[in-house]
């Protein structure tokens, strides 16, 4: 008997401290309600609660939490059907909110993205929506603001994961894309032979322009080659007419500082010439200014009487 009841003791001991004593994970909070109302937040770490007058309403997690919404079918404004599947990043902000703003705050926010969603890919065209991610993800996530902030709520972050079109619109698209890259192909090679051709014609200005510079500079080196030789031989010759001159100076400057002066040169002259009238030539021919000068020295009169005695001998 005694036993047993100090194993109700016990287990009275255990179920009073597991009521008083709550230790709070960290990045959870739980909410307290005294008597059914709100009394207060359960922070991380170890908390005494008062056993049957306190109670834990709900332990709400603090990190960022991720809630997928169902594949959603839509129509864009040019009444095509899409498929859109979409993931929504949320944090809970207001725990007390988030207990008694709204049963199911998940929920809500997945109604809350399907209606939006609907709503904006309506005002908008296929094209427009296939390229457009960016833009539905960022009105979807403006829209939930708006709702969830009196939940607690905070929508971190909206992705739209796919978009589907109907299988005749995307064989269609397909088709299209193909097109589109045989088309952007053919003009890329249309482009690329455009600029082989101006490169090519390039090449061969430049080679032609080359090729005439080389041909000038080397008739301006030719000619300029040309006109120093010639000055060089001009200076040549200039320089031995010179040196000629200088020579016949400095002979006649010695003849007169030997003592020949016209006389004795012309008397030797004529003595050279006598030197020749006695060759076989009969007859010597003398200009008639030499024949005045030399009678006025009474030589000549003498050399043509020998030359007249040889004659008739």
């Amino acid at each position: 008997m005694g036993f047993i009841i100090a194993l109700i003791i016990l287990f009275i001991v255990v179920v009073f401290v597991a009521l008083t004593v709550k230790i709070v994970p960290q990045q959870r909070v739980g909410v307290v309600e005294r008597l059914g109302k709100f009394h207060r937040l359960l922070n991380p770490g170890l908390n005494i609660l008062i056993p049957i007058i306190d109670h834990v309403r709900i332990f709400h997690d603090l990190r960022i939490q991720q809630a997928n919404v169902p594949p959603q079918t839509v129509i864009t404004k040019d009444n095509v059907q899409v498929q859109i599947d979409t993931i929504i990043f949320y944090q809970v902000v207001g725990p007390e909110e988030a207990t008694y703003g709204i049963s199911d705050y998940v929920y809500g926010v997945r109604n809350i993205s399907t209606a939006t969603m609907r709503q904006i890919i309506g005002k908008m065209e296929l094209d427009e929506t296939l390229s457009g991610r960016e833009k539905i993800s960022i009105d979807i996530r403006l829209a939930l603001d708006e709702a969830t902030e009196k939940w607690g709520v905070r929508i971190e972050r909206v992705e739209v994961i796919d978009i589907q079109p109907p299988v005749d619109i995307q064989e269609a698209m397909d088709k299209q894309m193909k097109a589109e890259r045989s088309k952007r192909a053919i003009v890329l090679e249309a482009e690329a032979a455009k600029q082989d051709m101006i490169l090519r014609a390039e090449g061969d200005k430049q080679s032609k322009i080359l090729k005439a510079e080389g041909d000038k500079e080397a008739r301006i080196r030719q000619a300029e080659g040309l006109g120093q030789a010639q000055e060089l031989e001009a200076l040549g010759e200039a320089k031995a007419i010179e040196a000629v001159a200088e020579a016949e100076k400095r002979r006649i400057e010695l003849l007169r500082e030997a003592g020949l002066d016209e006389n004795v040169l012309a008397y030797r002259s004529f003595e050279a010439l006598g030197e020749i009238a006695k060759g076989p030539a009969n007859k010597v021919f003398l200009p008639s200014n030499a024949v005045e000068m030399l009678g006025s020295l009474g030589a000549i009169g003498e050399l043509f009487k020998s030359k007249n005695t040889d004659n008739k001998a």
